[in-house]
């Protein structure tokens, strides 16, 4: 394989991985990640930049009032096999393999419906969470406000609040549990449901350790956005390879 091919999907091992057991050294992911990203700056540096600026450049897009819509929509279509591209980048990465900066669109050339997928129907079933939230507002803020005209008062925010909390935490089970749906998808050659369904198998097995990760990134990123956002720019591909070697250890033919 030479720079910008990319690398057929492994099918190998791809039932065997089911059936074994694993432990998350989650420092070790985050330092394995950075030590990544060090030894292979250019590449990876440059790859988040183009993910990056493309997501940002979209939202910005999706706040024009009227034609913003349009844009938003656009930006969950390309979602998913941008961001399944750019996780198989640190993956070839990380195995060893030939790749370059514009195998980030790798997804948009293999893949794609399913890369569309497998982003939107887990955000969607874990959108559905929030529905009891929505009820609460429409009834204890929007009905009233629209009746008697004045904003919500505290004793109906702290009613909202503890209500969203709570709609929180399946969003937080859901989407850990599918954290590895992209991947297994590009990688191995799952269809959306396949690779959903294999992701929740594995995750649930140590569920804890994988949002202890995610959420190990999550503060990572958190501290990089404190640099006045330029840091986010060197932890985010930090989280990604720490994810990717997360994702070997789990699915890969052998464990690391």
């Amino acid at each position: 394989q030479t720079p910008g091919t990319i690398a057929p999907p492994k099918h190998s091992g791809s039932a065997g991985f089911q059936e074994r057991d694993y432990e998350l050294d989650l420092g070790g992911c985050i330092a394995r990640g950075y030590q990544l990203l060090k030894d292979n700056f250019n590449v990876l540096f440059l790859a988040a930049l183009v993910f990056a600026g493309i997501e940002g450049f979209f939202a910005l897009l999706g706040a024009i009032p009227f034609i913003g819509p349009v844009f938003s929509i656009a930006n969950m279509v390309i979602s998913g096999p941008l961001t399944g591209g750019l996780l198989f980048v640190f993956l070839l990465t990380l195995r060893g393999q030939p790749t370059e900066v514009g195998d980030v669109f790798s997804g948009f050339r293999q893949c794609f419906g399913q890369l569309f997928l497998g982003k939107l129907i887990p955000g969607l079933l874990a959108g559905l969470c929030i529905i009891p939230l929505v009820i609460a507002i429409v009834l204890l803020v929007a009905v009233p406000s629209a009746t008697h005209h004045h904003p919500p008062d505290a004793k109906t925010i702290l009613i909202l609040i503890p209500i969203g909390l709570v709609c929180l935490i399946p969003i937080i089970y859901l989407q850990t549990c599918w954290a590895f749906t992209l991947p297994l998808i590009i990688d191995k050659g799952m269809d959306f449901g396949a690779a959903m369904k294999a992701s929740w198998k594995m995750v649930n097995k140590h569920w804890w350790q994988v949002f202890g990760l995610t959420l190990l990134i999550s503060l990572v990123n958190i501290a990089g956005m404190f640099a006045c956002l330029v840091g986010l720019l060197f932890t985010l591909p930090i989280g990604f390879g720490a994810l990717m070697y997360a994702y070997e250890t789990i699915f890969g033919d052998q464990k690391n």
